[in-house]
């Protein structure tokens, strides 16, 4: 059964006239009949009284009309109330790494006035966070962001807003005297074991973008690939070889008693954390909480502050 040929038969009855239902079902009438058709077989019995001078349903087809207004009329409902439902829930789709470092603190900073909002946080992969913006399964996507890197996004679709800094550092893990175990550019005959990113991940293409612009040649050996930023520090904490991170992800290691180094100075990428959002309207509640998004960026702006919105 598919749904659409009982609004192909609803179209029918108000018409009585297979040509001019086809226009309103915006096909063409040969396929309007096959639809019609491909209904009756799965009914049974024949919808349609096509032998008399006027069009007309059979008994079986006014029971069959009767089932489709109210099955339709029911599947309208569900998808109202689906809809409320997700409007009235601020979703976010967000990378791992800022899942855990940035979204709890950066909502909590917004205010009661967003914290307390119904919210729903979808972890994953920058490569799924895409596809669910791009399947409106949620209404904002918050990721590293970086100017020679755009994201898979069309930017005639989508807006977004830079909350806050943050830089990719090469670490690697410290010897006994707390000294880096491998340490970049490395050279052609000794290349520095690399714990990368998947190239198609969102940090692996900035990587891929950004780092020829930094100091030099880099030397490197391709050692494991990862979407995961947590699997590149846990690596590289084991001295396994150089991994690049966010900061805000390998400052917890990086100080004092730490038990990461870092790989090389003169490598590391600034990257914005940007939040995104569909251009065409959201629902009033995220719509709301967009506008307070640029309110706190303006006054951010005023201030000069240094810290994100």
């Amino acid at each position: 059964m598919d749904t659409t040929w009982l609004a192909d038969l609803k179209a029918l009855s108000e018409t009585l006239n297979f040509s001019r239902a086809a226009q309103i079902r915006n096909i063409t009438q040969p396929a309007f009949g096959r639809r019609i058709r491909a209904l009756e077989a799965w009914c049974g019995v024949s919808l349609v009284e096509r032998g008399s001078h006027r069009l007309s349903l059979t008994p079986a087809g006014t029971v069959m009309l009767d089932a489709a207004g109210d099955v339709l009329r029911r599947l309208d409902r569900a998808r109202d109330d689906i809809d409320q439902a997700r409007t009235a829930t601020l979703t976010f789709a967000a990378t791992h790494a800022l899942s855990f470092t940035f979204f709890p603190a950066w909502i909590k900073g917004l205010g009661t006035g967003a914290a307390t909002q119904p919210m729903r946080l979808l972890s994953d992969n920058m490569i799924r966070c895409e596809r669910m913006m791009q399947a409106g399964e949620a209404q904002f996507l918050l990721c590293h962001h970086h100017v020679a890197s755009p994201t898979c996004l069309p930017d005639a679709g989508f807006d977004h807003v830079v909350l806050a800094r943050d830089r990719l550092v090469p670490v690697t893990g410290r010897d006994g005297a707390g000294r880096p175990l491998h340490r970049l550019p490395g050279t052609p005959a000794r290349p520095v074991p690399h714990i990368a990113f998947e190239p198609s991940s969102g940090m692996g293409r900035i990587l891929a973008a950004a780092l020829p612009s930094c100091d030099g040649p880099l030397h490197l050996s391709p050692l494991f690939s990862s979407h995961l930023a947590m699997a590149v520090k846990a690596l590289a904490i084991e001295g396994k070889g150089v991994g690049w991170i966010p900061d805000s992800l390998a400052r917890d290691e990086l100080g004092p008693g730490g038990r990461l180094a870092g790989g090389g100075d003169g490598w590391h990428v600034d990257v914005d954390i940007a939040l995104f959002r569909p251009s065409a309207p959201l629902g009033a509640r995220a719509e709301r909480f967009w506008q307070q998004l640029g309110e706190a960026a303006s006054v951010r702006a005023a201030a000069n502050h240094p810290n994100a919105l």
